[in-house]
């Protein structure tokens, strides 16, 4: 009686975790509000941003998510649009455009990137715009469905990478042979730098760092030690079905993402970056790295509940 019984409070508490996880599951808003629908072009005037299902028409598509960056972000810009003109003149083939998400800024984020859209034309340099804070995975998710590249390349607005090392991910993208419906993922990784940076971090933050890549490995992904990384770049079909998907729009989306391409089986390939600290980072050390240990677990359960389903597109308009 007593084996029964533990049974059935057993049963029903796992049918409890099961419907919480369901009902407390938010789905993926993709709803565009009217004024995110379209960027201003260097004269002022109003055009609209592509689809991520249209054919490409670029060859390179670079994602900024910018969240009160008005500081750091001409750095970064500057930097990459040195190299992106450099490469263009010497190969006059290719083609990019840069895409600056303002996820919401209560600062001059957006007038500051469309000073690029006016020196260097709407052509290169768009801005969107998004009228409340999405988060750091919604605004990378945002612009790169209105992306026009055969290849996109997400790149944090501090500039801790190196620009110059898109060419290091866009090896590690060629050196997949089997590309699954031309679908593959370059993930820049930090991990060739964790000793140095472990005997400059405290005790505390050590633990943290440790906990989450143990958390990463036990629940979502396995063999890429670095999925923290902002440096990350995609064929465009490897875009559309993971970010197709994509429930998570705080810091542990980029998690999701590598679950959600481990889960379709599409290649990804972890390259050495070079990286720097930046100053001005909007990660609060325990607390952020609290709500992303959550969300891992919740990440698991609610794909393996079925609160969440991997879909292989979705209306992104």
């Amino acid at each position: 009686i007593f084996y029964w019984g533990s049974f059935f409070e057993a049963s029903l508490l796992a049918l409890l975790v099961v419907v919480i996880l369901h009902v407390s599951a938010n789905t993926v808003d993709q709803t565009r509000h009217e004024k995110e629908k379209h960027f201003l072009t260097a004269d002022g005037k109003e055009e609209s941003f592509p689809s991520l299902m249209d054919p490409p028409s670029l060859e390179l598509s670079v994602v900024v998510p910018s969240y009160n960056e008005e500081l750091r972000l001409p750095v970064m810009m500057d930097e990459a649009m040195e190299y992106l003109e450099k490469r263009q003149k010497e190969n006059p083939t290719f083609t990019y455009e840069v895409i600056v998400v303002d996820d919401g800024s209560k600062d001059k984020t957006t007038e500051v990137a469309m000073k690029y859209t006016k020196k260097y034309g709407a052509q290169k340099v768009r801005v969107l715009t998004l009228v409340k804070n999405r988060g750091k995975g919604g605004a990378v998710r945002m612009g790169t469905l209105s992306c026009r590249g055969r290849l996109i390349l997400m790149a944090d607005a501090d500039g801790a990478t190196k620009f110059a090392d898109i060419e290091n991910v866009e090896e590690g993208l060629e050196s997949i042979d089997e590309k699954p419906n031309n679908m593959v993922i370059s993930c820049g990784s930090r991990a060739h730098l964790e000793k140095e940076s472990v005997a400059h971090r405290s005790l505390f933050r050590t633990f943290l760092m440790y906990g989450f890549h143990f958390l990463v490995w036990f629940f979502c992904v396995r063999g890429i030690k670095d999925t923290q990384c902002g440096f990350k770049l995609f064929t465009r079909e490897a875009a559309l079905k993971t970010f197709s998907s994509l429930h998570v729009e705080r810091w542990a989306f980029d998690v999701e993402l590598l679950f959600i391409a481990q889960c379709l089986e599409i290649p990804v390939v972890e390259v050495a970056v070079n990286w720097t600290e930046i100053e001005g980072s909007k990660l609060v050390p325990f607390w952020s790295w609290l709500q992303m240990g959550l969300d891992l677990v919740l990440i698991r359960l609610r794909y393996l509940t079925g609160a969440w389903r991997l879909e292989s597109e979705r209306k992104t308009q």
